[in-house]
């Protein structure tokens, strides 16, 4: 008998552990070879684990185990024969229904009749004095004392009605349900509290003018995605933006390492996409380099392999800045919690028409607040305040200062 012993592989580089999320078979199933049987999380995406040969089944872990990179989780006995189809069964003959006989019924008894006196529905002296405090009426009680006296228990357990509402009892559901914690959402979880505990964060803010991407949005929008194959959206010149101002300021565009800092002479821009197991931080390498189609195709990628659970560790790991934009949820202000080893991170919010003073006219604008936190150990307030304000002039003008003074030729048409 031939058994082969699948053992965990390794997701990627400092992975130890992983967690079996789902089993997508069963024990005793025949499975292909490089069929997926598992959905594995680690503490930085979630994998499909395919089947190594094909084989009958038999599972050594259960959903929710903490297993080691290396250790076995199930057994495929490849001398197994695969089982043959079921033989579609002909269709059974109903038989007809037999005559259904008369039900035999018995006349309903009557049900007792509470005793009623001049006690009935009267609260005793303590329960009365209970239910003028809850403000509730004595009409709208039930009586279990004798001859229904409300009794002093009665009124304690008395609901007081919700406002709006007349019933004196709560209706909804209070069930509760308990599940455990992914082992992605988990080390999130750990490191945003590390990042609290172990930097010096602060936010600064700023508000951009959209109008102009706006304008060039819909101006170019359609001519762009016949010639690029994908949407001009705006990570793209907020990608733009941010590249040319860690390029002014390139202290933003560095991390710590112990006693030392480490400075990149490089680009790459996490960009934090929401997925069904959480929020991925996929990476644009060398986003400095790529032009505006670059960006907008390879964010698209990016996130429809998130979305599908595609992305794999080494599409995530590395990055020296971070956007983010909580304004695909209506978010207007929020302080971005850094995404370490990184030292800076950009949030984006939701754009609001709002009136703005303009060469000292009031008039209405797309505006949009944008807070940039950033670890205060290696970035001082002039650099997190310049690199913010050079961002603001990237996105308030962006025909000159990220397309080169000439949008078409900018955007690549």
């Amino acid at each position: 008998m031939s058994i082969l012993e699948m053992k965990v592989p390794s997701p990627g580089e400092s992975i130890t552990e992983v967690e079996i999320a789902t089993w997508l078979v069963k024990d005793g199933d025949y499975v292909e070879k490089d069929q997926p049987i598992a959905e594995v999380d680690s503490d930085k995406a979630t994998l499909e684990l395919p089947a190594e040969q094909s084989g009958v089944i038999t599972l050594k872990a259960e959903e929710g185990d903490v297993v080691q990179v290396g250790q076995v989780v199930c057994l495929i006995d490849m001398d197994a024969a695969k089982p043959a189809a079921p033989a579609a069964e002909a269709p059974k003959q109903e038989e007809a229904p037999k005559a259904a006989e008369p039900a035999k019924t018995e006349a309903p008894k009557p049900a007792p009749v509470a005793a009623q006196s001049y006690a009935t529905g009267t609260p005793s002296p303590a329960a009365k004095k209970i239910l003028d405090e809850k403000g509730i009426d004595a009409s709208q009680v039930s009586g279990s004392g004798r001859d229904g006296r409300i009794s002093k228990s009665d009124a304690e357990l008395a609901a007081v009605p919700a406002l709006g509402g007349n019933s004196l009892t709560a209706t909804g559901s209070r069930s509760t349900t308990t599940t455990k914690l992914s082992v992605l959402r988990r080390k999130i979880a750990q490191r945003l509290v590390s990042v609290k505990n172990e930097t010096a964060m602060l936010t600064t803010f700023n508000e951009v003018d959209m109008s102009e991407i706006f304008r060039l949005r819909k101006q170019y929008k359609e001519e762009f995605a016949q010639k690029h194959g994908v949407g001009l959206g705006f990570m793209s010149f907020f990608t733009k933006a941010v590249t040319r101002a860690l390029q002014m300021y390139p202290d933003v565009n560095a991390s710590i390492d112990g006693d030392f800092k480490v400075n990149y002479d490089f680009c790459d821009i996490s960009i934090a996409v929401s997925g069904p197991k959480g929020l991925m931080v996929p990476v644009l390498r060398n986003a400095e380099n790529m032009s505006f189609a670059n960006v907008e195709g390879n964010i698209k990628d990016l996130a429809i392999k998130v979305r599908d659970g595609k992305i794999t560790v080494d599409e995530m790991t590395g990055g020296t800045f971070t956007i983010t934009n909580g304004g695909t949820f209506g978010s207007m202000m929020s302080t971005p919690i850094i995404n370490p080893p990184q030292s800076a991170i950009l949030g984006m919010h939701n754009i609001i028409q709002r009136p703005v003073a303009v060469d000292g006219q009031v008039v209405i604008r797309p505006m949009m607040y944008v807070a940039m936190s950033y670890d205060h150990r290696i970035i001082d307030g002039k650099e997190s305040v310049g690199f913010l304000v050079a961002v603001k002039e990237g996105i308030d003008n962006p025909v000159e200062i990220l397309l080169g003074g000439d949008e078409r030729k900018g955007l690549g048409l």
